[in-house]
């Protein structure tokens, strides 16, 4: 999939190295990791690359770029978007991830988190997770119905231990692409 957008490039000088923990070149950490371990160097580093082989198993890829969705956090140009993690208090074998896309009105962030979500809880066997919660940024205008869809999710595979096939997401409106700004 690489190279589908003009947008991407595939100049690795614009791109910091997979095996380097740059926080200038991340978000900041969201409420939804506030008060938990955030996770920084060395750990946000494996977390983070399991991040991109399940990502790219998945296919969880950012078409506006043309890349792996984990390679936004390396992504030199967009110093604040991408993925922060940390280890929920209380129960260490809950991971947190905020996803702070592009832009406020970024049209694929529904997707993207949904898609993080299937493949981090669809591949839990590549992990020591039993759960890996996902939320988008407060600073997206869905932010609030795209994290009630992903609470749904969450719920879901709690009760049932399956991850949720997507039959009729687009029900709830967070998902319908003639909301679409453009």
């Amino acid at each position: 999939m690489p190279g589908l957008s003009p947008f991407g490039g595939n100049d690795d000088a614009t791109f910091d190295d997979d095996d380097e923990f740059v926080p200038d070149h991340l978000p900041e950490p969201g409420e939804f990791l506030a008060g938990h371990e955030l996770l920084t160097d060395d750990a946000h580093v494996a977390v983070h690359g399991t991040a991109r082989e399940l990502f790219e198993e998945r296919g969880v890829y950012d078409m506006t770029f043309g890349y792996n969705l984990a390679r936004l956090n390396l992504d030199t140009r967009h110093p604040g978007a991408g993925f922060r993690y940390a280890e929920e208090v209380g129960e260490r074998n809950v991971l947190r991830a905020e996803f702070t896309p592009t832009t406020a009105f970024c049209p694929q962030t529904h997707t993207l988190t949904v898609g993080a979500f299937r493949a981090w809880n669809g591949l839990s066997d590549r992990h020591d997770y039993d759960l890996v919660r996902i939320r988008a940024a407060p600073m997206h205008q869905e932010s609030d119905a795209v994290n009630e869809q992903l609470r749904s999710l969450e719920q879901e595979y709690r009760e049932t231990g399956t991850v949720p096939d997507g039959a009729g997401e687009a029900d709830d409106g967070a998902a319908d692409a003639s909301d679409a700004p453009f």
